[in-house]
């Protein structure tokens, strides 16, 4: 539930409603028609999440338009949730002044983030015309490297002196939170700016106002420096369940804090990278591409993968021999080349997840590979019974069965060795895992299996 203003100023009560595909399409008719009363009449139940998604699904022009109908300070919210390409129409067509109303509205982070994408000579007029004291936060923000703590930090913090006491403690709090949201903790630094405590805000209801901030305050606090990778801030957020963390220099003086908000886009990002590589591609927002620049960014790795299925037919040339004198075994060999590869696929994306997450330490490698293969031989033991049976059944020998099932069960728990053992040795020497995880595992993965499978063939071929 959330609230919305009655009649005679007092907040009533309203039911939000979900953007289903019924709901879309009687707001493009509503768009069409430039309906504005219909229109925000319905937006007003929406929050600002649902009208970025409903904007995202419009064309340009009928998103600009829907834009306009908003306030500035619904209009900055839905900015920041826009995809890549409206923002950066919207950010083009619209004033000059509104645009910097609406990074006015943004706390310091997003304000960066949005500053950052903007050509520079747009940048440059913003940060000119905007409040002085926000500007230079921006500024600030957009020196460090966008992927560490320091790029994702913002500026806006509730900071406390150890004399001051805990009713001055709450006056910077309110004071704060007026204009910014997600205020979990007090920091507590000396005169020279650097960190020495924090005080949680439930804290601060516990104790007497007159009660000095050097009484309740936690000196075993955590930090993290501005050149820490947000990969590894994300890691602390998940291991010790933080919802804030300060930010300081290197000399431990405290320059923002980072929440768990933060930490949420940090993961939604680093998730669709790391999808964007194993798929072959750099670019995770290849559905907002022209279809000439996203045959550009998957052509090469496409390429690649065609060489090494050149080298899988060459395996099964080698083997003309055996295929002549057995034609059914060629059609067992894009089962198991399949579900071998799937299986290779399955265990890198879990070690690649392990790996950005923290949950596998490189030091006990053995544990993550002795439990992928306990888990192969179990798959691999369900499918080579069921092919092998499947085998018998259609060629009528007993032993077909069991060259079919046998070459199965070895080529699911070898390519859920390399699946796990890929991503792990190219960590350690210092690379992406996710993309040694791309389109080469399945290409790998044909060509194992099916020289397991028809080298078992052959020697037991007198047989068949």
């Amino acid at each position: 539930m959330t609230e919305r203003t009655g009649p005679e100023g007092e907040k009533e009560p309203r039911e939000l409603i979900e953007v289903d595909d019924e709901l879309m399409q009687d707001i493009e008719e509503i768009v069409r028609t430039r309906s504005d009363f219909l229109l925000l009449n319905i937006l007003q139940d929406l929050n600002s999440p649902d009208v970025a998604h409903i904007m995202n699904r419009l064309q340009h022009d009928e998103a600009e338009y829907v834009f306009g109908l908003l306030t500035t300070e619904v209009a900055s919210s839905v900015l920041l949730d826009l995809d890549e390409h409206h923002r950066k129409h919207l950010l083009r067509v619209i004033p000059q002044d509104k645009v910097t109303q609406l990074v006015n509205e943004m706390d310091s982070d997003d304000a960066a983030d949005v500053v950052g994408a903007m050509s520079r000579e747009q940048a440059e007029i913003v940060l000119e015309t905007m409040d002085t004291e926000d500007s230079s936060h921006v500024e600030e923000l957009l020196r460090y490297d966008e992927y560490t703590a320091g790029g994702i930090m913002a500026k806006e913090i509730a900071v406390a002196h150890p004399g001051d006491t805990v009713k001055k403690a709450i006056q910077i709090v309110r004071r704060l939170a007026k204009e910014h949201k997600n205020i979990y903790n007090v920091y507590v630094a000396d005169e020279n700016g650097t960190l020495v405590g924090t005080v949680p805000l439930q804290d601060l209801l516990l104790h007497t106002p007159n009660k000095r901030i050097k009484k309740i305050m936690k000196d075993d606090f955590m930090s993290v420096s501005t050149d820490v990778d947000q990969e590894e801030v994300a890691k602390m957020f998940s291991k010790y369940d933080l919802v804030s963390l300060p930010v300081t220099d290197a000399a431990g003086k405290l320059l923002g804090r980072i929440t768990v908000d933060d930490i949420v886009d940090v993961l939604q990002e680093e998730h669709e990278d790391d999808v964007a590589k194993m798929t072959g591609s750099t670019s995770p927002g290849l559905a907002q591409q022209s279809p000439g620049r996203v045959a550009w960014l998957r052509l090469p790795w496409v390429m690649i993968t065609l060489l090494l299925q050149l080298f899988a037919g060459a395996v099964v040339h080698f083997y003309d021999a055996t295929l002549s004198q057995v034609i059914l075994l060629a059609s067992f060999m894009p089962i198991i080349s399949a579900l071998s590869g799937n299986t290779g696929l399955q265990a890198a994306a879990i070690m690649v997840r392990g790996l950005a997450t923290g949950q596998v330490d490189l030091k006990r490698w053995w544990i993550p590979l002795r439990r992928q293969l306990l888990t192969t031989m179990i798959i691999g033991a369900v499918c080579g019974l069921t092919l092998a049976w499947i085998g018998w059944l259609w060629h009528g020998q007993p032993l077909f069965g069991l060259v079919v099932g046998v070459s199965m069960f070895l080529s699911i728990n070898i390519s859920g060795f390399i699946g796990t053992a890929t991503p792990m040795i190219s960590y350690s020497l210092g690379f992406d895992p996710a993309i040694t995880a791309g389109p080469f595992e399945t290409a790998f993965q044909d060509i194992v299996g099916i020289t397991i499978f028809l080298s078992i063939a052959t020697l037991l071929l007198q047989w068949l």
